[in-house]
């Protein structure tokens, strides 16, 4: 039985010019604890789907059903993690994720809130930048704050949109690592949102792939096979890596004609 369902999802834009469809009959169903990417050109409505997701974006039609209920707006049962994290920056590192923590469990003792926020800290390594504020951290070290924070709500769902498009590629490395070894600990039910072939191939069970918009929807859904947890160096060196990544830029590449051939 699905855990996560989205239910011919569309987002509709009313324009000057008319109705703009920038999604149109997006299904997925997703197994509790799976981690699945979504992959697709910039512009096809890969964000737009993660957005209405989050209960940030009002759904035009269709629907979306978490364990067995359909969303209302943003709530805590989703933890959101963003290509920015969006700290408060006049609050420290403690206090960005205590912020959520708070909300989530109130029923706690100050002491019980207090442990559940060392705990990610120490889990994204940022226990000695817990009395920092957002503006004496780098890119990375923002992003680690985003993770502790969406993961200490114990959310039913952890969504992810594109959060290492901004850094550099060690950094990016180091970040989808400490990603992956909070999710093997917790085994939260995660979509994420990629443009990146080789992230959605190291991170992902399945790749979903998006056609281009306008109307865009699922494409084609790539189950990734390799056992967890992941050694990347073992990832690259199997054979089936060059075949995964070979199957998806054809499908971007595919994409890529057909939008020139429409021009």
């Amino acid at each position: 039985m699905a855990y996560f369902e989205a239910i011919n999802l569309g987002k509709t834009y009313k324009t000057p010019s008319g109705d703009a469809v920038i999604v149109d009959g997006f299904d997925l169903n997703m197994k509790k604890g799976e981690f699945v990417c979504v992959l697709g050109h910039s512009g096809c409505g890969k964000s737009t789907v993660l957005s209405m997701v989050a209960g940030l974006n009002e759904i035009t039609e269709g629907s979306v059903l978490l364990d067995n209920r359909e969303i209302e707006g943003a709530a805590p049962d989703r933890g959101v993690v963003f290509q920015s994290p969006c700290l408060l920056p006049w609050m420290t590192t403690r206090e960005n994720v205590m912020l959520g923590v708070e909300q989530v469990y109130y029923h706690a003792t100050a002491e019980e809130r207090a442990q559940i926020v060392e705990y990610y800290l120490a889990a994204v390594d940022l226990s000695e930048a817990a009395d920092k504020r957002p503006a004496e951290l780098s890119g990375g070290m923002r992003q680690r704050v985003g993770l502790a924070r969406a993961f200490a709500l114990s959310p039913k769902m952890l969504l992810l949109d594109e959060p290492f498009g901004m850094l550099d590629k060690l950094t990016k490395f180091e970040l989808q690592q400490v990603l992956l070894d909070l999710w093997n600990r917790e085994r939260l039910t995660a979509m994420m949102i990629t443009h990146d072939v080789d992230e959605a191939i190291y991170l992902a069970d399945r790749i979903v792939m998006m056609t281009n918009g306008p109307a865009a929807r699922v494409g084609e859904i790539v189950t990734i096979d390799f056992e967890r947890p992941r050694d990347r160096r073992d990832i690259m060196a199997d054979p089936r890596y060059l075949e995964y990544r070979e199957q998806l830029i054809s499908f971007l590449e595919e994409r890529v004609y057909q939008m020139d051939k429409a021009a």
